[in-house]
């Protein structure tokens, strides 16, 4: 009779159990093994009876029960040993840097390695280095082609000075990841550049339904960080106010949340699919909906998103938005929203999210009636502040010569309306006077 031997690359076990899975996965994430099935813990032969049940339950685990699918990585044999069957599982070193028992996620329950001759469950930490890095092997946008290679980053770099952080111009395409491997400028450079061919829309309807178009608008076409800015400040302008001065202090009400809608904007940017198209903005009578294509990333479940679990589908994209300080790892923007109007505002399908911002029934009440009613954006500015600010929405890098022909007054009036603007907190210069471009903040 042969004698087997358990060891950082073998185990045995007498017969089928569920936390094969659980071992299976550990290989996975280790530097592969075998598991022996009909072989007891003192390494003695005993057979499987039920060999075809056996073989079934087996297949579901690595067909269905593994994230993500590791069927290339998994080959079944059976062997005939002291006049007994035995079933031997040859399980390769995982060629991606994580693993994970479906019906537990990226958790500690779900991700285990093998360590001597046993299985340890991943510490949080060790899940997030190799999730990430996980994602970033896998990462589309990383290897797609641009749609074009006359690409520029001066707005991306004059962001990353003004945030203290040193722009290497020898290792700058290298450090943001903006080549594929063939050299070619890629999705996220794209995304990236000072103009490129990506649109944003943010399109306005007549009613509740989109049978009639009220008005549209394209904030796209530039540097991504630089389109976020202006649908924010879209955002702001659109975000009604009723102020109650009958209580002290003064009690202000708006049309709709405005941190759970930025938190639903940067979640619509940072976790798109790119590789689809565009998200979009839609603003109805009632209600503002945001989408964002491509469902929930790989291995995330819908307890996941709602909890706030971090699954970031494009994590070079992400750590762009955190060095800004646009976002966090802490994944409290999906908590924000439902805190605010309830997990019903989602929809999630396995094509896109929907996220269904109500707008507060008191504002519009009295928006019809047009009393009380300040706009965010627009609240303590002239005529002339007004419409320039309308136009740097739509266009950042617009003159002042341009503006001053648009509405019909002197360049010197312009420039003196930029001076009262920023003073306001209306808008701030990025980068040089010379080189740099007006950014609305609020």
């Amino acid at each position: 009779m042969s004698k087997y031997l358990e060891s950082e690359k073998v185990e045995l076990k007498s017969r089928y159990t569920d936390t094969i899975c659980k071992e299976i996965v550990a290989f996975l994430n280790s530097d592969g093994g075998q598991i022996i099935i009909g072989v007891d813990d003192d390494g003695n032969v005993v057979g499987i009876d039920k060999i075809d049940e056996t073989l079934r339950k087996l297949s579901d685990i690595i067909t269905t029960q593994i994230e993500p699918n590791a069927q290339e990585e998994i080959r079944t044999e059976l062997k005939f040993d002291s006049g007994k069957t035995i079933i031997v599982l040859n399980i390769s070193k995982g060629i991606r840097n994580i693993y994970c028992q479906k019906k537990y996620g990226f958790s500690s329950n779900g991700c285990s390695i093998r360590i001597g001759t046993t299985c340890k469950e991943m510490t949080p930490t060790q899940i997030r280095v190799r999730y990430e890095k996980n994602f970033y092997d896998e990462e589309f946008m990383v290897k797609k082609r641009a749609s074009r290679m006359d690409l520029t980053f001066r707005e991306l770099k004059i962001y990353y000075s003004e945030k203290g952080f040193h722009v290497d111009e020898s290792s700058f395409e290298t450090n943001f990841n903006l080549r594929n491997k063939d050299g070619d400028y890629n999705l996220l450079a794209e995304l990236l550049a000072d103009r490129n061919n990506i649109p944003f829309n943010f399109v306005k309807f007549n009613g509740m339904d989109k049978v009639a178009i009220s008005e549209r608008n394209d904030y796209g076409y530039g540097c991504i960080l630089s389109v976020y800015e202006k649908i924010k400040a879209r955002l702001t302008a659109e975000n009604i106010c009723i102020s109650d001065t009958s209580v002290r202090p003064r009690k202000d009400i708006y049309l709709f949340d405005p941190d759970a809608v930025n938190e639903a904007v940067l979640n619509a940017l940072v976790h798109n699919d790119w590789t689809i198209t565009e998200p979009q903005i839609s603003i109805f009578s009632d209600r503002m909906e945001i989408l964002s294509h491509g469902g929930l990333p790989g291995g995330m479940t819908t307890d996941d998103f709602y909890e706030g679990i971090s699954h970031p589908r494009n994590s070079t994209l992400m750590r762009i938005f955190l060095n800004m300080g646009l976002t966090e790892h802490t994944g409290h923007g999906v908590p924000t929203i439902i805190k605010k109007y309830g997990k019903e505002v989602f929809e999630i399908t396995d094509n896109y999210i929907k996220c269904r911002i109500p707008f507060d029934k008191k504002v519009l009440s009295l928006r019809q009636q047009s009393v009380g009613l300040n706009v965010g954006l627009n609240v303590g500015l002239n005529k002339t502040e007004k419409a320039v600010l309308a136009l740097l929405i739509e266009d950042s890098d617009i003159s002042a010569t341009i503006i001053a022909k648009k509405i019909g007054v002197t360049k010197r009036t312009i420039e003196r309306t930029f001076v009262s603007l920023q003073r306001k907190g209306k808008i701030e210069r990025l980068g040089s006077r010379r080189n740099g471009s007006w950014t609305v903040v609020g």
